[in-house]
């Protein structure tokens, strides 16, 4: 009976991590895509009013995480940024991003930010 409430106990502590570590995941994700957006921007000589607010709309599965970002340039024009990444628990995550500012598309890129060796330039 010992044993059984010691297992317990450790899958019980092992479950509940998984869900911590997967919100710790989805949190560093949108925040990577954050900068990565703010960097490309300013790439291009858009200024945003302040950081992109970014949220996952939910997991479909565990390699597959969407992020959707909203935010607003200088001038007033809003900026939207749809992501997805697939394989995303593997070590080479497919990725695909794309920022419309007003409607109008301006950037569709693979990767986003500083370093990116993305051949959509």
């Amino acid at each position: 009976m010992r044993r059984i409430i010691v297992l317990a106990v450790v899958l019980a502590l092992t479950m509940s991590g998984c869900k911590v570590m997967q919100r710790i995941s989805d949190g560093a994700y949108r925040n990577a895509v954050t900068d990565g957006v703010v960097d490309e921007l300013q790439a291009k000589g858009i200024e945003l009013q302040a950081r992109p607010m970014c949220e996952s709309p939910g997991r479909e599965t565990d390699s597959v995480v969407r992020v959707s970002c909203t935010g607003e340039t200088t001038t007033g024009e809003r900026v939207a940024v749809e992501g997805i990444a697939y394989d995303a628990d593997t070590e080479r995550p497919r990725e695909s991003y794309t920022v419309t500012i007003d409607g109008r598309e301006v950037l569709r890129k693979d990767c986003l930010g500083l370093g990116c060796d993305d051949q959509n330039r």
